[in-house]
């Protein structure tokens, strides 16, 4: 066990993993009480991710024993040394964005960049009944019935918005609203792409469409997915012929925006295809680790194209959740619709399934249903 182990907490009911060919297995662990700048959070909703997956099946590494799961919502029910902005009861959105206020990064107002070091990266809350660590997935490990998160993860709401479709602002929607409004910063009258109508990419349709893009273009294999994509703001929604598609779409001017937001490798090389001069390629989901693709720096250099990484929408938890919660409440951002089915823990492995056959939109755990409203 690392020297700085912590030695007060509780035992939670928790989904762990060990390795991609095992299911995840429902055991009691023992979670660790908040330590300074700690906060402990009862855990109402967690949805899953595709970033979930990739870890559970095996697409990114880890070794395991893991807890996953971090697109989460619920109320705080423990405080550490320090934490003077949060009470006993609040409702919270926690993300895995963990930013120690300090560093480089975090000054300029970009944590998602943070490249401080806090406690819970050098010993992990979670142990099994032998007292060895389990790892914290994603920072946040989520399947579970409580979790011990930084207090830069945790953003309170109001009543305003019941806790399991709050969960979804944690990352989907934050990841795929932020990458348009953050980090392409897309301007009103703008010809946009979205390759991918997952979780994510819907939500960069919203986003676009909230930004004032002349034109939303989504591209999905899925019928349901891309008829999603309609309802959510998308003007064209294809499944083959997409060059085309796009072609008449902008009259030939090909997009301003694409934003790339599924794992498979190829539709980043089919982007950049889809790219106008000045135009901006845009990478949200994330492939297999070791991912490669080939692209021509003549055409990027000589068309004045940029190419940009988007790691949790660039967002800013603070500022950018209430914002939403404010979108959701006023009409303007759907989110309820966006849940495709509910599931208690033992279930977990069910809801997986579900979303690795790709028609699942977003399907949230339930861990204490007298939390949610």
């Amino acid at each position: 066990m690392n020297s700085r182990a912590r030695t007060s907490g509780t035992t939670v009911r928790a989904a762990v993993w060990t390795d991609p060919e095992a299911p995840l297995s429902i055991e009691k662990v023992w979670l660790a009480d908040p330590a300074s700048g700690e906060v402990g959070v009862r855990v109402a909703a967690t949805a899953i991710c595709g970033s979930d997956l990739a870890y559970v099946d095996g697409h990114w590494e880890c070794s395991g024993p893991a807890v996953f799961g971090h697109e989460a919502a619920g109320t705080v029910d423990r405080l550490g040394p320090g934490v003077t902005d949060l009470a006993l009861g609040d409702r919270v959105v926690v993300t895995l964005i963990r930013s120690c206020g300090s560093c480089r990064r975090c000054m300029a107002g970009t944590p998602v960049g943070c490249s401080g070091r806090l406690a819970l990266d050098d010993c992990g809350p979670l142990r099994d009944g032998r007292g060895s660590e389990i790892r914290q997935g994603l920072g946040v490990a989520a399947f579970a019935e409580a979790v011990t998160v930084h207090r830069s993860q945790a953003v309170r709401i109001g009543p305003e918005i019941d806790l399991d479709v709050a969960a979804l602002l944690s990352c989907g929607v934050l990841a795929g609203v932020g990458a348009v409004r953050n980090t392409a910063r897309v301007a009103p009258g703008s010809f946009v792409v979205v390759l991918g109508a997952g979780g994510v990419g819907l939500n960069v349709v919203q986003g676009a469409r909230l930004a004032g893009a002349a034109q939303v273009i989504a591209v999905d294999p899925d019928p349901e997915k891309l008829a999603a994509a309609v309802r959510l703001g998308a003007g064209t929604a294809v499944g083959d012929g997409v060059r085309e598609a796009v072609l008449v779409a902008t009259k030939g001017e090909m997009a301003d925006y694409v934003f790339v937001a599924t794992r498979a490798v190829s539709a980043i090389e089919t982007g950049f295809d889809l790219l106008g001069r000045m135009g901006t390629l845009v990478l949200v989901g994330m492939p297999r680790s070791g991912a490669r693709v080939s692209l021509d720096p003549v055409t990027v250099a000589s068309a004045g194209q940029r190419i940009l990484g988007s790691k949790m929408g660039s967002g800013l938890p603070a500022r950018d959740i209430p914002a939403l919660v404010d979108l959701y409440r006023e009409g303007y951002l759907e989110l309820d619709g966006l849940i495709t089915a509910r599931y208690g823990l033992e279930e977990i492995e069910a809801a997986l399934e579900s979303a690795r056959r790709g028609g699942a939109l977003r399907n949230v755990i339930i861990m204490e249903e007298s939390l949610i409203a």
